[in-house]
């Protein structure tokens, strides 16, 4: 068993932002547990522990004995916890129109036929009804945890709903003790009820609202098949996916989607991918080729051996990654977790300071305005809507970043990205294809048809990194492989190949002066131009005869150039980072039109060169694909990997661009912008919704104007405040 594990668990029974920080603070309080966040907008808690000194279900039950549940024991904890949820909304819808149902006629009886006959009865009847049929779980929510010495949501709309119950029917049993004293006797039932009809519309919309945020995992975690079709002994057998192993084969019909991660065993096929890789054009794929779980298989059936399987496939671990950046919390977050912490009780305080700043200044005759203002501060507060204002947005916007293939890993990436003012690129890879390729050729002999057969054979038999570039070349020219009578590898300088008892070779300028081969002036001009765009010559001849020279470079991406006027347009300074030659570094950065670049770097150069940005004030992203690039990946304020790079660089980094399309990336620096506007918009709006309904819900402009807020329109305000959040986050889906 692993020294250190992180979970991402379900979150039962939460209503609130409080709740997400009582869970939160009853789980980090268990030994063995190094860190837990909740997140309210996805209800789930990510927690990071030791196993070896707590165990799942031990935590489990400290959450229970808190007054709510995790789910841990689960074949497939989302898809229950999303059937919880279906059931969870159900009841929601159910208890709400109920609760409206009785709510109106209570409201019509309140406030137009206040005078009809045995009419505060009725209406005691129909509140009583609402609180003990659809709001019973405010009553049991709220005792549950004032039993526990904690209070949240539910306890406000407890108390405020009792309050106003009990005041009125102490008024309809006992009318003669306010008519005594020349007072009216007033019913507050409506308020009661309505505010309960409200609380539940809101928790209604918003809970539809929170469905919407996660969609974009839903998608993703929909790629997947949910039965595959198992091959044993010759016989195909149709079986659910969570019984796959690795080493099964499986067997995949044309249309159909990949169940697994695997390799090709018979067949071959073209596979669509784009919904991983982002490229448009089917892939082929023959037997040994690797096939991934959720793309889709086009014409061909063929068999496969499963190789990754339930959480080891790559859609798995996208999925993965993406629940648990949506879990992670930003740092602006930490300072609302502290503020809901203390809100409920802070909120009662301001409520009966509310009740006594009446009486004090009124005296009893202004009794009933002192409970009804009090009433309104329970109501009118909402927790809800500070606890929204992050994890909905960054919900919202790291799904949007995963359907654009841009993989980010936690809230401190999402919410630092838009903060960067200086992006540092890797060459190769990066702003390159990262494939070497033969870009231009120069035949001196015209008939090179046999020439083209033994340049074949011999980059055939060379181990050397170019041999691959020009093999690729001379496939589409038809070129075969001949025999011949003796291969030698020159160290350092390319290859000696003997045919029919004639001497070729390939390789670097070197060869030219062993074999003593002239080169003409117009070739020589021809070399001089391309060693001067940067690229490697490569030179082809037999025996003391120049046959030809080949141009190979690293091709600059089709989006690279596009990627940093892009970011230039941003106000953002890129800079170039390359292990390659100078003429090679200017070549490039001359192409795609960058002003600071560096070359003949090593690994711990790089890094060093990201610190002397940094120690200049600046914000700097490493932009980077290989081994060599993680040091300055994990120095960087934020590191990107590219997709199609090694694992340790996209493990190290905080953001990975899944397409490898450097265009990618000021998008990404866009979407990080309209997150964070978006939090700190949801942010001013819940704590300007508070700092103004607390004052006007107390009555503050009564001696002004004679206002005073009804516990129904706070009921109304509060519910819409957590609503409008979601919705204001919800806005990013359809930005571009």
């Amino acid at each position: 068993m692993r020294e250190i594990e992180t979970k991402i668990l379900p979150v039962l029974e939460m209503s609130c932002a409080v709740c997400a920080g009582n869970v939160e603070s009853t789980v980090q309080a268990l030994p063995g547990v190094e860190k837990a966040a909740v997140n309210f907008a996805a209800n789930t808690l990510t927690v990071t522990y030791h196993p070896t000194v707590i165990t799942l279900q031990a935590m489990q039950a400290a959450v229970q004995a808190a007054g709510y549940d995790l789910i841990v024991e689960a074949e497939d904890p989302v898809a229950m916890q999303e059937e919880m949820a279906r059931e969870h909304y159900r009841v929601l819808k159910r208890n709400t129109i109920g609760a409206w149902v009785l709510s109106i006629p209570l409201a019509l009886l309140g406030m137009v036929f206040m005078h009809m006959p045995f009419g505060n009865w009725i209406m005691m009847a129909l509140a009583l009804a609402i609180m003990v049929f659809f709001g019973r779980s405010f009553y049991v929510s709220g005792v549950r945890h004032a039993l526990k010495g904690k209070a949240n949501m539910d306890t406000l709309v407890a108390l405020s709903t009792s309050i106003a119950f009990l005041f009125s029917l102490f008024n309809t049993l006992c009318p003669g003790f306010w008519l005594d004293k020349g007072l009216e006797p007033h019913v507050y039932y409506e308020a009661s009820g309505v505010i309960i009809a409200f609380v539940l519309l809101g928790k209604l919309m918003e809970e539809r609202a929170k469905n919407s945020t996660s969609s974009a995992i839903k998608g993703l975690m929909g790629l997947q098949p949910k039965t595959a079709r198992l091959v044993t002994d010759g016989k195909e057998e149709e079986v659910p996916i969570s019984t796959l192993q690795v080493g099964n084969v499986v067997s995949v019909r044309p249309g159909e989607k990949i169940p697994v991660d695997g390799t090709l065993l018979q067949g071959n096929s073209s596979v669509d991918e784009s919904m991983l890789s982002g490229e448009p054009i089917p892939v082929e794929k023959v037997a040994g080729d690797r096939v991934l779980a959720g793309t889709i298989n086009q014409k061909g059936a063929f068999t496969m051996e499963a190789t990754g399987v339930g959480n080891t496939t790559v859609l798995a671990q996208i999925v993965q990654m993406v629940q648990a950046a949506q879990g992670s919390k930003a740092p602006v977050q930490r300072i609302v977790d502290k503020i809901s912490g203390i809100f409920v009780p802070v909120v009662v305080l301001l409520s009966l300071i509310t009740f006594v700043c009446w009486l004090v200044i009124g005296g009893e005759g202004y009794f009933s305005y002192a409970l009804l203002s009090a009433v309104s501060v329970l109501v009118i507060a909402c927790p809800c809507a500070l606890g929204l204002a992050t994890p909905t947005a960054l919900m919202v916007g790291m799904g949007k970043g995963a359907e654009r293939h841009i993989l980010i890993k936690d809230a401190f990436a999402l919410e630092n990205l838009c903060k960067i003012d200086t992006v540092v690129m890797d060459k190769t890879g990066t702003l390159t294809e990262g494939i070497p390729v033969v870009t231009d050729s120069y035949w001196i002999s015209e008939d090179n048809t046999r020439y083209l057969d033994i340049l074949y054979t011999a980059e055939q038999k060379s181990e050397h990194p170019l041999a691959f570039a020009i093999i690729r070349w001379l496939d589409d020219s038809g070129a075969k492989v001949c025999d011949t009578d003796n291969f030698e590898s020159l160290t350092g300088r390319g290859v000696r190949i003997q045919v029919e008892g004639v001497t070729y070779w390939v390789g670097s300028q070197g060869l030219l002066e062993i074999f003593q081969a002239n080169v003409p002036e117009k070739v020589r001009k021809q070399i001089e131009k391309w060693q001067e765009e940067g690229q490697s010559v490569v030179f082809y001849g037999q025996d003391a005869t120049l046959l030809a020279v080949l141009a190979i470079s690293d091709r600059i991406k089709p989006t690279s150039a596009a990627a940093v006027k892009e970011l230039k347009k941003q106000g953002i300074e890129v800079h170039l980072l390359t292990g390659d030659g100078v003429r090679t570094a200017e070549r490039v950065a001359a192409t795609l039109g960058i002003d600071y670049y560096k070359a003949e770097v090593m690994p711990n150069d790089k890094e060093a060169y990201i610190v002397s940005l940094q120690q200049q004030g600046k914000k700097v992203a490493m932009v980077g694909d290989g081994i060599n690039d993680s040091q300055a990946l994990a120095r960087a304020d934020v590191s990107i990997a590219m997709g199609k790079g090694t694992d340790i660089a996209m493990d190290v980094a905080m953001v990975t661009l899944i397409t490898s399309d450097l265009l990618l990336l000021p998008e990404a620096i866009r979407l990080s912008k309209q997150t964070v506007r978006l939090i700190y918009q949801n942010l001013f709006w819940a704590f300007i919704y508070n700092v103004i309904g607390i004052p006007l819900a107390a009555g503050v402009l009564f001696p002004v104007n004679g206002l005073l807020l009804n516990p129904m329109l706070a009921s109304a305000a509060m519910a819409f405040s957590s609503v409008s959040v979601v919705l204001n986050s919800l806005r990013l889906k359809f930005m571009k």
